[in-house]
């Protein structure tokens, strides 16, 4: 049963200490998650559906093409014969033509916009607004990805320090199973000293395999989220962060509130653009009977007419100032929003400041009680090896150090999770 704890450490454990270490930074995990993402793929998709939009407005500025086709039958039409008779002419022309009952025509029609109030140019840059917020919406969600690899990094950080203390104290315990063993044989010591020790020796290995079973967990989920191979031979660090920061914030969250505005005020725009006049040339191509407006033909015939127009909608009972106001207060509507995400960043912010405070206060002590703790394991172990206190008593004073030591630790990783959290609140990078 020994053996077999033995290899299970040896195959967790042992091999990270033949194997070079690489250590991973925390900005090396926030950067390849971005890029390995499926979120990612978010991004491209739409910056080509906005390039597609855009386009399509600016297309507004090309002639319009239509095929046009009617046939009609009237049943009552003018004659000409009996309208010219009831004129007061002296001898009315004869042989006139009666306009046809039946009346055909195929024409091809071309409208170009000439002036069109900035209408195209307001629709281009609402798309353009539009892609950019679809852009940023993707930057909050990607943002998000930081708080689950901070747990799973910090968690794997603290695991690995856990696991050194852990391996010191091991060696520790081995050679005094080893003293108390020649002791024994001397006469000096109790076979019940050697049995204590045993005891904490499988103890410290059932919480190595412990240990190793939950750092290969936080590899593989931390290999999934970044690609990065996470295995023996790499390691995570505290991350250096720049302390104090300054306080200003810059989340994505905001700058998406920043940039919907923009899309509203671009909505604005293009309000203003459809109540300007617009101005509009055309061209008909066509083949019927009669031709155009020549109601004195009777046979089908080629024709064509050219021209210009104005439009313009000179009243729209308000609705186009109303539906700005409505724009205005949906713009109010994010301020509102905008204010309280910073107020609540901003209380974040003050909690995690005195946790800072608090983590700082307990690392600095840490020093002063570990070393305390060593001096007090070091004057029990000598009274252990000069049989004055059992083993049980020595290893109580050797798990007091050790759990200061472990305590040490999980303030020091505390401390950098609460920095890194600080600045993510705040919306900084974090380049180590």
């Amino acid at each position: 049963m020994k053996r077999l704890q033995a290899i299970i450490i040896l195959m967790h454990l042992g091999f990270s200490f033949a194997l070079p270490q690489r250590v991973v930074t925390l900005g090396e995990c926030y950067s390849n998650a971005y890029a390995v993402t499926p979120l990612n793929a978010e991004k491209g998709i739409y910056e080509r559906m906005a390039q597609l939009k855009e386009g399509s407005a600016t297309k507004n500025w090309f002639p319009t093409v239509d095929l046009n086709g009617n046939f009609a039958y009237h049943s009552e039409v003018v004659d000409m014969e009996a309208l010219m008779g009831m004129l007061p002419l002296p001898q009315p022309p004869e042989g006139l033509a009666s306009i046809p009952h039946e009346q055909y025509r195929v024409t091809f029609d071309v409208t170009q916009t000439i002036y069109d109030g900035g209408a195209v140019r307001s629709a281009r840059l609402l798309e353009q607004a539009t892609g950019r917020v679809n852009q940023a919406q993707t930057e909050v969600d990607l943002y998000d990805l930081r708080s689950r690899i901070n747990g799973y990094y910090f968690n794997l950080l603290l695991l690995s320090r856990q696991r050194e203390v852990l391996n010191s104290h091991l060696e520790v315990v081995r050679k005094r199973i080893l003293s108390a063993e020649s002791a024994v044989g001397s006469g000096v010591a109790l076979k019940s000293d050697v049995d204590a020790l045993e005891a904490e020796r499988i103890k410290l290995q059932q919480q190595l395999t412990e240990n190793a079973i939950g750092m290969d967990a936080m590899r593989r989920i931390l290999s999934g989220y970044t690609g990065i191979e996470f295995d023996a031979s790499t390691s995570p660090a505290i991350p250096v962060v720049d302390w104090p920061p300054d306080e200003e914030i810059s989340r994505p969250e905001l700058q998406l509130l920043d940039i919907r505005s923009e899309q509203l005020e671009a909505s604005k725009l293009l309000l203003k653009s459809g109540r300007m006049p617009k101005a509009y040339g055309f061209a008909t191509l066509g083949y019927g009977n009669p031709p155009g407006n020549n109601f004195f033909k009777t046979e089908a015939e080629p024709f064509y007419v050219v021209g210009a127009g104005v439009k313009w909608n000179i009243f729209d009972w308000n609705r186009a100032r109303n539906e700005r106001q409505v724009i205005s207060y949906q713009q109010d509507l994010l301020n509102v929003r905008k204010n309280d995400i910073i107020d609540n960043l901003r209380r974040l912010l003050d909690a995690k400041r005195a946790e800072i405070e608090s983590l700082e206060a307990l690392v600095k002590s840490d020093d002063e009680l570990l070393e305390l703790r060593k001096r007090i394991r070091e004057a029990a172990e000598a009274k252990f090896e000069n049989g004055v206190i059992t083993a049980t008593d020595y290893l109580n004073e050797l798990n007091a150090e050790r759990q200061a030591l472990l305590s040490q630790q999980i303030h020091m990783v505390n401390l950098g999770k609460a920095k890194v959290e600080y600045m993510n609140i705040c919306g900084k990078e974090i380049s180590e």
